[in-house]
C-alpha cells in the first residue's frame, strides 16, 4: 500500500456549539423517558449483552505511518469489553438491530484528547462499516423519528430525502438492522467515523478469527452463545486501521460512506485476545462495566475522534453520562 495521505481537514461550522447542546438535550429527553420505562441506562446501547475482561497486543510488525498513539510501541495491555444492542430499548436479542463491541485499553498514560493525561483508549465498534446519516443533525432526527414508532420514521424519511430517496433510506436501515447477526465472535465491527492516527486520519475495524464456525442465524441468548464459544477455546480478533488516501474515496466529514478496502486496505496493527472466564469473575465484571463510560472521546491525543458525527459525539455521549450517574 501507498503511504496514506495528511491531506485531510476537518470543516467545523460557526453553529456547531449551538447545534450540538440541542443535539445533548433531544437525547437527554430519550434517556429520560426510556429510563422511566427500563430503569437507568444509556440513550443508545442500553442493554449490555455482556461485560468480558480482555488483552490487546500491539503488533511489531507494522507500518510506521501506524506507529502512533496506542500503536506507537509493541506491548499489551489489559482490555475491558461491553458487547450491547443498540436500540433505545431493552428487547430480545433475535429482534434486528444494530450491535455494539465496545473497547477500553486500559493502563495507558498520554495526553489525552480532551486535554490533560489519560490512561484509557475506548474504540466504540458497530456492525456496519459506516452510518446511516452523513452528518449527525440527521442521525439525530432519524433517532428521534424512530423513538416514536415505523410510521413517523418512514414520514421523517421521505420528508428529509424525497420520495425515491426516503424509500431507499428505509430499504438500506431496514436492511442494516435486520441483517442476519451469528454472534460477537463471528462478525466484523466497524467504528464506522474516522479517528488520528498521528498525522493521520483512520477508521477501526475489528476481524473475527476465520477459523470460528458461524451459526446458521441469530442467536435468542447472545451473552450464553458468547459464553459458550469462550469455554470452548479463548477468542482472538485483529484490530485493523484503514488510512484516508482522498476526500472522494475517505471522507472524513461524511460518515455515511463507506470506505471501500480496494482504495484503502486495512493494516492489522493488533491483537485482541478474550480468554475464559468463570462465572464469578464475570458476576462481577457486569455491573463495573455497565457503570463504566465507553466513550470516542476517551481517546489518547493522537486519536482524537474525527468528522461532525464524532464531534457532536463528544457532547450528547457527555450528558447521557451525567443523566445516568457514570463513573
Amino acid at each position: 500500500m501507498k503511504q496514506p495521505s495528511t491531506d485531510w481537514k476537518e470543516n467545523i461550522t460557526d453553529d456547531e456549539a449551538e447545534r450540538f447542546q440541542k443535539y445533548a438535550k433531544q437525547f437527554g429527553l430519550l434517556q429520560k423517558l426510556k429510563s422511566r420505562e427500563f430503569g437507568p441506562g444509556r440513550a443508545l446501547h442500553r442493554k449490555q449483552i455482556l461485560g468480558l475482561k480482555a488483552e490487546l497486543e500491539v503488533l511489531g510488525d507494522i507500518p510506521e505511518y501506524a506507529r502512533h498513539g496506542l500503536f506507537a510501541f509493541p506491548g499489551q495491555h489489559e482490555a475491558w469489553i461491553r458487547l450491547s444492542n443498540g436500540s433505545l430499548n431493552i428487547q430480545p436479542d433475535k429482534t434486528g438491530d444494530i450491535r455494539g463491541f465496545a473497547i477500553k485499553v486500559r493502563g495507558l498514560d498520554g495526553p489525552g484528547a480532551l486535554g490533560g493525561n489519560i490512561d484509557c483508549q475506548d474504540f466504540l465498534l458497530i456492525n456496519l462499516p459506516s452510518f446511516s446519516s452523513p452528518k449527525s443533525e440527521q442521525f439525530v432526527q432519524m433517532v428521534q423519528a424512530a423513538a416514536q414508532g415505523n410510521a413517523v420514521l418512514f414520514r421523517f424519511m421521505i420528508k428529509t430525502y424525497g420520495f425515491l430517496g426516503g424509500l431507499m433510506r428505509m430499504k438500506k436501515l431496514g436492511a442494516a438492522v435486520n441483517r442476519k447477526f451469528t454472534g460477537f465472535a463471528t462478525e466484523k465491527f466497524y467504528s464506522a467515523a474516522p479517528i488520528a492516527c498521528g498525522p493521520y486520519a483512520a477508521r477501526v475495524r475489528l476481524l473475527p478469527d476465520p477459523r470460528l464456525k458461524k451459526g446458521a442465524g441469530t442467536p435468542s441468548d447472545m451473552a450464553e452463545e458468547m459464553k459458550s464459544r469462550l469455554k470452548m477455546a479463548p477468542l482472538q480478533m485483529d484490530l485493523q486501521l484503514q488510512f484516508f488516501t482522498d476526500e472522494k474515496h475517505t471522507p472524513v466529514e461524511d460518515a455515511s460512506v463507506d470506505w471501500k478496502e480496494k482504495q484503502s486496505p486495512y493494516v492489522t496493527v493488533g491483537r485482541l485476545s478474550i480468554p475464559a472466564q468463570n462465572a464469578g469473575e464475570l458476576e462481577a465484571l457486569q455491573e463495573t462495566i455497565e457503570n463504566a463510560v465507553f466513550d470516542p472521546w476517551q481517546a489518547l491525543e493522537d486519536h482524537r475522534p474525527l468528522g461532525d458525527v464524532m464531534r457532536a459525539r463528544k457532547v450528547v455521549y457527555l450528558a447521557s453520562q451525567k443523566g445516568r450517574g457514570a463513573r
